[in-house]
């Protein structure tokens, strides 16, 4: 027998199946958009190394707070994994929107960069121009990370080699104060230096001269090449010359022959050798009065040593009248396949503003890229002398940073185990620089 429904409650089904339909549509309305009407949520991936989460938990929150239709998700990775997964990914279609970059990475990465737009949609201005990069930021960075006239990344912080000493072996050497240029730091080496009836060193004056044992050699090797003024590669970068004289001198065979004069044994500075234990360690026993490193590695000091008592002081230099510091920082960078590209780049130029920059450095207790900051950091008991060296540090450009360390470390281990002479060992390494660039040249 059929079931008979009166038009009531037929009414009643309807009103009450459209009311349903309604509330689903909503509920699927404001599940891909965001709260008032500021269209589809983005989410930007952010990949970065040594830095951990909570570094840029404030600064996240706050973007997103000002973009709320922008959600910023970082993921720290190993430095010994890090460069080979972003390739990785990047090649399989993946990857992240926003990466951090070694300032050297930008020759042999820049095919993969994204250059911060002309325009980009909802401002009437891009957020930062080339001339605006230039007037925050220190020169260092405005030589590494523009190219072409574009930025393709934002320095967060600027650091740079200096010198750590142990003021009690000063004080016991009679040294009163830190060298300020190299000759100075010689004679503070041959001071520091104690070896026994047989030669054998007992106390080293500063760890100089090889390569394995030494923390960062390479880069303290490239600082004296270029405070010499070794010209590391041709105008257009095409070719390395640092083997090449300038204006009749080999600088950079003059340069490579200083460092490794430190562990030659018939030289008056011998004060290290193949032998000794690593830099870092030998500087934390208090078998060696002077290191060359970074700014963190204070901190690694005083988890390491919190009673040595070590002070930090100005890379020494060759000329008062034009001084170069080494650096060494990362910057952040825009995936050229990013699909949020414009999000990115917006979270990117906050993060490098005075105010992001500012809540990342309280966090990291590293020297700023900054200007406005430098002045801030300058009186610092800890990053006033880094600081005070961002603004003049040198780079150079580095086709493969990490091939070109390992040439220069055997360029150093050649001299010191008698395979080849210091003219040599530079003209071969400078040789291997340039198989290097020829190969990028054709595989582009």
């Amino acid at each position: 027998m059929p079931i008979q429904i009166d038009n009531k409650r037929l009414m009643i089904i309807l009103v009450s199946g459209i009311a349903i339909l309604v509330f689903l549509t909503l509920i699927l309305i404001l599940r891909n958009v965001g709260g008032g009407g500021i269209g589809p949520r983005v989410a930007v991936e952010f990949w970065g190394v040594f830095d951990d989460k909570t570094v840029f938990d404030k600064v996240i929150r706050e973007f997103q707070t000002q973009n709320p239709g922008t959600t910023v998700v970082y993921r720290q990775f190993s430095f010994e994994d890090y460069e080979r997964e972003v390739v990785n990914a990047l090649a399989a279609g993946t990857g992240p929107d926003i990466w951090m970059i070694h300032q050297t990475w930008l020759p042999k990465h820049l095919d993969k960069l994204m250059p911060l737009p002309e325009k980009i949609s909802g401002l009437d201005r891009p957020p930062m121009s080339v001339k605006d990069f230039q007037s925050q930021f220190v020169e260092v960075a405005t030589q590494d990370l523009i190219v072409g006239g574009k930025i393709y990344g934002v320095p967060l912080y600027v650091d740079t080699l200096a010198l750590y000493y142990n003021r009690d072996l000063f004080n016991n050497a009679g040294i009163t104060s830190p060298p300020k240029n190299w000759d100075e730091f010689n004679n503070a080496v041959e001071r520091l230096t104690k070896l026994d009836a047989s030669g054998n060193i007992m106390q080293s004056g500063a760890a100089m001269g090889t390569s394995e044992n030494i923390n960062r050699s390479t880069d303290v090797l490239m600082a004296l090449m270029l405070q010499s003024g070794a010209r590391m590669t041709d105008i257009n970068n095409t070719s390395a010359t640092f083997a090449r004289s300038v204006n009749n001198t080999p600088i950079g065979e003059v340069a490579l022959r200083y460092y490794t004069d430190f562990a030659n044994p018939n030289i008056r500075t011998y004060t290290w050798n193949n032998a000794q234990p690593y830099s870092i360690d030998a500087f934390v026993d208090g078998k060696v009065a002077m290191m060359f490193n970074y700014s963190h590695q204070a901190g690694v000091l005083s988890q390491k040593a919190a009673r040595l008592n070590y002070s930090v002081a100005s890379m020494p230099q060759i000329s008062e009248s034009d001084i170069k510091n080494y650096a060494n920082y990362w910057a952040v960078a825009v995936s050229k396949n990013s699909l949020v590209s414009n999000q990115a780049w917006k979270f990117v130029t906050y993060l490098a503003s005075r105010e992001g920059a500012s809540s990342y450095l309280a966090q990291t207790m590293r020297p700023s890229a900054r200007r406005d900051i430098i002045d801030l950091q300058k009186n610092d008991l800890r990053l006033g002398v880094f600081a005070n060296q961002a603004l003049t540090a040198k780079s150079w450009y580095q086709i493969d940073n990490s091939a070109i360390e390992s040439i220069f470390a055997e360029m150093i281990d050649d001299i010191n185990f008698g395979r080849l002479s210091v003219r040599e060992a530079i003209q071969n390494a400078e040789s291997e620089v340039n198989v290097l660039m020829a190969r990028s040249r054709r595989s582009r």
